[in-house]
């Protein structure tokens, strides 16, 4: 099996660290510096018949690799295997790939008859202004895109991984609780949303999220039981109740979802939406401005260990 490597040396645990070990020969090994070269390189990888492609990054660098790979390699893509090196790394947490895993790891695991290989579907983002479609894991606009932001501080204050995780998410709770309707967490953001071509609604969102995974840290499950599929989130602006629905939500108790309270939760297809407003890709603030597409891509394959 020929084996690419993409790495980004930029990624939290790269920063500063030299390779304890040559690279095979028969292993390419890239780190491109632009989406250019990336490009390039992934081409270059599948010229070559590269069948185990290793992804050395976080959570936005394996979308920035997927969403340039699958027109690249087309009905051929490789499988994938991640060495879980970013901030957050939730595709990795959702996966099981283990927190020490390395290229030599990944390699031995992908030989071996009792490789763990697990299938997921990304989401795909498409803009109406044509910008480049977006293969990703998890989506979110409103106060997802706050605590983003609150969780880059978090970042810049020295944590990271799941305690990142739960201090962006405390963060956002006590913003959401603390505020007045008029606060910038409760009073949400206008768009129209669209599930599945059903009759377009337009309201003041506090939030909007998708995702196709189906574990995410600290097992809380927003979304209900794990699936497969595109699983959505849509609360109204401002929340109601939300102290005493919060912990409802996590669980993913069906008791904490009414559509009388602006809480909604289900299976969809097709997500689209219009709006202003800036929205989040895994981990990284886009502009808005024009309509997106939110749907399911092709099912990939994953190395887990």
């Amino acid at each position: 099996m020929r084996v690419g490597v993409v790495r980004n040396p930029m990624s939290h645990a790269n920063i500063g660290r030299a390779d304890d070990q040559a690279t095979p020969d028969a292993v390419l090994l890239v780190e491109p510096p632009s989406p250019e070269a990336l490009e390039q390189d992934l081409r270059a990888f599948a010229q070559c018949g590269v069948g185990l492609l290793v992804i050395d990054g976080g959570d936005g660098t394996i979308r920035d690799v997927l969403s340039r790979a699958a027109p690249i390699f087309g009905d051929a893509m490789p499988l994938i295997a991640l060495i879980p090196s970013g901030k957050t790394n939730v595709l990795a947490i959702d996966l099981g790939v283990p927190n020490d895993w390395t290229l030599a790891k990944a390699m031995a695991a992908a030989k071996s008859e009792h490789a763990v290989i697990k299938h997921r579907a990304p989401l795909q983002v498409r803009w109406d202004d044509g910008r480049p479609s977006l293969l990703g894991f998890v989506f979110g606009l409103g106060a997802f895109v706050r605590a983003t932001s609150l969780a880059q501080n978090v970042h810049k204050a020295g944590a990271f991984h799941s305690i990142a995780v739960a201090m962006s998410v405390l963060g956002a709770l006590v913003g959401t609780v603390m505020g007045g309707a008029r606060d910038q967490w409760r009073a949400g953001v206008p768009l129209c949303l669209a599930i599945d071509g059903e009759e377009t609604r337009t309201a003041d969102r506090f939030l909007v999220l998708a995702t196709t995974l189906k574990r995410l840290p600290f097992g809380v499950k927003p979304f209900g039981p794990p699936r497969e599929g595109l699983k959505f989130l849509d609360v109204d602006a401002p929340p109601r109740g939300l102290p005493g629905a919060f912990p409802a939500l996590l669980a993913g108790k069906e008791s904490a979802w009414s559509g009388r309270r602006g809480y909604r939760r289900g299976d969809a297809e097709k997500l689209r939406i219009t709006t202003n407003q800036s929205l989040v890709v895994d981990g990284d603030v886009y502009e808005g401005g024009c309509g997106v597409t939110v749907t399911l891509a092709p099912t990939l394959r994953f190395l887990a260990a």
